[in-house]
């Protein structure tokens, strides 16, 4: 337990919500908002991690490259049916297209269908 009072309601900052305002907020974005959006998020950083921004391999890192495209391949496998084909489509080719950046940037590629996110997807040849 710590001795640190709890802030109270009224020691919040001006610019810093409160939770019951963060959860309105999130309350009024439809679900597939959501999907969206963290899928960009897992996108910008696995091609960060790919060392495909223009920093290049500053930040390159495979291990959690291949991290970050599984997780990208669940979410997407898991969404597919509840996001329409207007949103999955270009996640689907984005997914495909850091799977290939992968695959080219592996100095020993995976066997076909064990890239990252190749047991959602199948397999990616490049």
């Amino acid at each position: 337990m710590s001795d640190t009072p709890a802030e109270s309601p009224e020691a919040q900052s001006p610019e810093a919500p409160g939770f019951d305002e963060m959860t309105r907020d999130i309350a009024e974005v439809p679900a597939v908002e959501v999907i969206v959006t963290v899928a960009v998020n897992l996108m910008s950083a696995a091609a960060v991690k790919l060392g495909l921004t223009e920093e290049g391999d500053k930040y390159k890192d495979l291990d959690e490259a291949r991290k970050l495209v599984s997780a990208l391949a669940g979410l997407l496998d898991a969404s597919t049916t509840e996001i329409s084909s207007f949103h999955a489509a270009p996640l689907r080719d984005g997914l495909k297209s850091l799977q290939l950046a992968f695959r080219e940037a592996s100095l020993v590629p995976d066997e076909p269908g064990q890239g990252p996110g190749e047991k959602y997807t199948g397999p990616i040849y490049g």
